[in-house]
């Protein structure tokens, strides 16, 4: 048996689409068609790069320049959307400390949206989460390789902190080796890397190798802001999701992917990439140009890998059989 995923990257609740959330409501943060193909799935997973509460200071550290807190109603924009697991290993899950991080929990937990990749302590953020559907267990875990203060510890709470740079932790290793034999699939979900980048550096495609040798069914990446290549079968980095960013014009961090992959105990059997067009606090499909230049690059960056794309009803196709 096969499942089918839907998996987006940088999910930013907070600032402006709070804003929107309190103008709106929750509900009206993603188009009929985004919300069309999260329905094509069977288990859908975001990397959520905001806390949700109400509580809180910012995070006090030199150097930081954004805070992101999302208001708690804005777990339902998610589970509307079908979310059923975030990621939540990354440089946001502590921006208002660590009470605001428990609120985050909580408020995911009650809307039925489980969570990886932080916790009250170092094993909770460690811990994985399992999904279920059409009979495949999937497993998931989340990591980051920054930064280094949200660490979480013993009797402190923060994100599952690894340092790439340094090479994967072998902790981190054995643990997706345990998991690939209790379970059907491991996705694993790390945020590395540097943002505004058009490629993953070298340190984050040594350690997918590495992640991938230890039984990693699939990587999905996030950090960069702008979507990069596939190598079968990593997605370096699946670009954001929703946002009030400013748009870079050469990088073009408004144009996005939603992926759907589908997958079974061999790996995926196809990624299935869905143009994105990210306007303030709303994300809707792309079109036209839009779509056009989408294309480009995501051919061009595949291309890089020995990755064949082919587009097929205005989807970016990557079959299994079609792997160099």
């Amino acid at each position: 048996m096969a499942v089918t995923m839907a998996l987006a990257g940088d999910t930013m609740l907070g600032r402006g689409v709070a804003d929107e959330i309190a103008a709106s409501g929750p509900h009206a943060l993603f188009s009929d068609g985004v919300r069309e193909v999260f329905g094509e799935a069977d288990l859908a997973l975001v990397n959520l790069e905001c806390c949700m509460s109400s509580r809180g200071r910012p995070w006090d550290a030199p150097g930081k320049p954004f805070h992101f807190r999302a208001p708690p109603v804005a777990a339902e924009a998610l589970a509307d959307l079908g979310v059923d697991c975030v990621n939540l290993a990354n440089n946001h899950a502590l921006d208002f400390g660590p009470d605001a991080l428990t609120d985050t929990l909580d408020v995911l937990g009650r809307a039925g949206v489980q969570t990886v990749g932080a916790g009250a302590d170092i094993a909770e953020a460690r811990e994985h989460a399992v999904l279920e559907a059409r009979g495949v267990r999937v497993a998931v875990v989340g990591a980051t390789d920054h930064p280094d203060d949200f660490a979480a510890g013993p009797g402190r709470p923060g994100v599952a902190l690894a340092g790439l740079e340094r090479g994967v932790p072998g902790d981190l290793l054995e643990r997706i080796r345990r998991l690939r034999e209790e379970n059907d699939v491991v996705l694993v979900m790390p945020h590395w890397g540097p943002n505004m980048v058009q490629e993953p550096l070298l340190y984050v495609r040594r350690a997918a190798r590495r992640l991938v040798a230890a039984g990693a069914t699939l990587v999905a990446g996030s950090s960069a802001h702008v979507f990069h290549g596939v190598a079968w079968p990593v997605i370096f980095d699946m670009g954001d999701f929703i946002d009030d960013y400013v748009i870079d014009e050469t990088l073009r961090n408004d144009l996005g992917l939603l992926f759907l992959v589908t997958v079974d105990a061999g790996g995926p059997s196809r990624i299935e990439a869905v143009p994105l067009r990210l306007d303030f606090a709303h994300t809707r499909l792309a079109e036209g140009a839009d779509r056009a230049w989408i294309t480009d690059r995501f051919t061009a960056a595949c291309a890089a890998f020995g990755t064949p794309v082919t587009v097929r009803r205005d989807r970016l196709v990557i079959d299994r059989a079609d792997r160099r």
